[in-house]
C-alpha cells in the first residue's frame, strides 16, 4: 500500500483580502476622525471671529468682516483660497451646531464623509429646532446603509418633520435661482443655472426638440431629399451645351451629436437673443437687454498668433478662467470691434513696460489691467474687467493716483481691506505685500509675461566656424 501525504488546501487569497480590508478600514476609519476633528477645529475658528465681532456694534457686516478676517489668515498659512476657507468654516458650524450627532458618529469611524454630506443636506431645509431631532434620526437611518440608499430614506424624514407645506418652501426656494460657471479642463467650463424645477425641464425639452428638428433634417438631407438642381456629391456636371462645369465643394457634414448640439443651440439662443421681459423695450427692437454683449478679458500673445502650432509654450488666455486654444483667440482677434490694447513687455522678464492704443482710452487703467489681469488678493483669480482700482495707500490720506499705488482688487477683498486689521504697501514692480493680522506677511506678484526671448542650446553641427583670430573686432568693455 502506498500512502501520499495530504497536500494543504490551496489559499484562495481570503486570507490576503481579509488583511487588505481590515487596513482599509482601519484607515477609512483615522481618515473620518481626521476629518472630523478638522471640522471642530473650523468650527471653533468661525467661533473665535463671532466673539471678536460681539464686542463691536452689533451688525451683520461686522460679523462677515471678522469671518473673513479668520478665515483669510488659514487661507494665507495653507495656500487656500479665502473664498473657499471661509465657505469651510460655514459648514463647519453648521455641523457642529446643528449635527452635533453626526459629527460624533463620524469622528468615531461609524460614518464616511460621504455619509455626513446626504445627511447634512436633508437637513438644511428644516427649521433650527427641528435639526436636532432629524441628527439624531438620521444617524439611526444610515446604519448599514450606502449613501445613495440612505438619501431617499432621509429626504422622506426630513419632509415629515416638516412644518409648512411643499408649496410654501416652493415659494421661498424661488429666491435661490442663479446662474454660475464652474471651471473646467482644456478651455472647456460647466454653465450651471438654478432654476424652478418646472423651468429646467422646460428649456432642456426645448433644446431637445429643437435637437431633434436639426438632427432630423440632417438625417433627410443625408437619405438625398436635397433641394433640386443641387449637387453634393463634389463630382463635375455639365451645363445645357455639355461643356464640364467646376467641381463643386462637398459641405462638410454635421456629425454632432444630440448633446453637441443642444449646447450649441443653448450658447447661440443665450448669446444672440433679446430677452422678452425687458421692460426697456417698447417696440420690437432689442431693446437695452438686448443690446448687451458678452465681456471677457482675453491676453494672446503676439508670437501664439504667428505660430499656433507652438500654442502650448505661450497659450492665450481667458483672464480668470484659464488658457483657451489658439483658433479661438485669433477668432476672437478677427471679428471683434472691441479695441485691443497692446502690451509692450520686457524681453526676458515679461514685466509690463507700457501700453499703447490707437483708441483714446484711459493709460493708468490700460496698463494696471495688462500688468494684473486680475484682482491682487493672494490667490484670487476674479478678473480685471470686475474688479475695482484701489488706491493701495488711501487717496484720503495722501495717496496718489499713480500705478506704482493703484491695483485691482474685487469687491470682496476690497471692502476686507477697508474693514479689517489686513494691511497692505506696495512695493516696486507692482508687488503687494500684505500683512495679516497676526503679523504674517503674504506677497502677491503680478503673473509675468513669457519671455519674448527664448536661449536655445547651440548645435555643434550646425555652427558656423569661428573666423581666423586676426578678424575678431576689439570688444567694446
Amino acid at each position: 500500500m502506498t500512502f501520499e501525504t495530504p497536500r494543504t488546501p490551496p489559499d484562495d487569497g481570503a486570507s490576503a483580502l481579509s488583511s487588505v480590508l481590515a487596513a482599509v478600514r482601519g484607515v477609512d476609519a483615522e481618515v473620518a476622525s481626521a476629518e472630523a476633528r478638522r471640522v471642530r477645529a473650523l468650527a471653533r475658528a468661525g467661533h473665535l471671529a463671532l466673539d471678536a465681532s460681539a464686542g463691536l456694534r452689533a451688525s451683520a457686516k461686522a460679523a462677515e468682516m471678522a469671518l473673513r478676517e479668520v478665515a483669510s489668515e488659514i487661507a494665507a498659512a495653507s495656500n487656500l483660497s479665502d473664498r473657499s476657507v471661509q465657505a469651510q468654516i460655514g459648514q463647519a458650524m453648521t455641523l457642529a451646531d446643528d449635527f452635533p450627532t453626526t459629527l460624533d458618529a463620524w469622528e468615531a469611524g461609524v460614518l464616511s464623509r460621504a455619509h455626513v454630506r446626504v445627511i447634512v443636506d436633508a437637513g438644511l431645509p428644516l427649521p433650527l429646532e427641528r435639526r436636532h431631532e432629524f441628527d439624531v434620526l438620521a444617524v439611526a437611518t444610515a446604519d448599514g446603509l450606502s449613501p445613495g440608499r440612505v438619501k431617499t430614506r432621509l429626504a422622506a424624514l426630513a419632509e415629515s418633520l416638516q412644518p409648512t407645506t411643499l408649496t410654501e418652501r416652493h415659494r421661498r426656494g424661488r429666491d435661490t435661482r442663479c446662474v454660475r460657471v464652474v471651471a473646467g479642463e482644456d478651455g472647456m467650463s460647466d454653465l450651471i443655472a438654478t432654476l424652478p424645477t418646472l423651468l429646467a425641464v422646460g428649456i432642456y425639452d426645448r433644446l431637445v426638440q429643437q435637437s431633434a428638428a436639426i438632427i432630423d433634417m440632417r438625417r433627410d438631407a443625408a437619405r438625398g431629399d436635397a433641394p433640386a438642381g443641387a449637387r453634393t456629391d463634389g463630382r463635375a456636371g455639365s451645363n445645357e451645351r455639355g461643356e464640364r462645369a467646376e467641381t463643386m465643394t462637398a459641405p462638410t457634414p454635421d456629425t454632432r451629436t444630440a448633446d453637441q448640439v443642444r449646447a450649441d443651440i443653448l450658447a447661440d439662443l443665450l448669446l444672440t437673443a433679446a430677452p422678452d421681459a425687458d421692460p426697456t423695450r417698447g417696440d420690437d427692437g432689442p431693446g437695452t437687454l438686448g443690446a448687451i454683449r458678452a465681456r471677457v478679458q482675453v491676453v494672446v500673445p503676439a508670437l501664439t498668433m504667428l505660430r499656433p502650432g507652438a500654442e502650448n509654450l505661450d497659450p492665450a488666455d481667458l483672464v480668470g478662467h484659464g488658457p483657451i486654444d489658439a483658433a479661438t483667440a485669433r477668432a476672437l482677434a478677427e471679428t471683434t470691434t472691441v479695441p485691443w490694447d497692446r502690451v509692450i513687455t520686457h524681453p526676458v522678464t515679461g514685466e509690463v513696460l507700457r501700453t499703447d492704443t490707437y483708441h483714446r482710452t484711459a493709460a493708468i487703467d490700460r496698463h494696471l489691467r495688462a500688468r494684473d489681469r486680475h484682482c491682487r488678493w493672494p490667490g484670487c483669480t476674479a478678473p480685471a474687467t470686475r474688479c475695482e482700482v484701489d488706491h493701495t495707500h488711501d487717496w484720503a490720506l495722501g495717496g496718489t493716483t499713480e500705478v506704482n499705488n493703484l491695483g485691482h482688487l474685487c469687491q470682496r477683498h476690497h471692502t476686507q481691506k477697508q474693514f479689517t486689521r489686513w494691511k497692505v504697501r506696495q512695493l516696486p514692480g507692482g508687488i503687494l505685500e500684505w500683512t495679516s493680522p497676526t503679523g504674517r506677511i503674504y506677497t502677491d506678484e503680478p503673473l509675468p509675461y513669457s519671455a519674448a526671448v527664448r536661449f536655445l542650446p547651440d548645435d555643434p553641427a550646425s555652427a558656423p566656424p569661428p573666423p581666423p583670430a586676426e578678424e575678431h573686432e576689439p570688444t567694446p568693455f
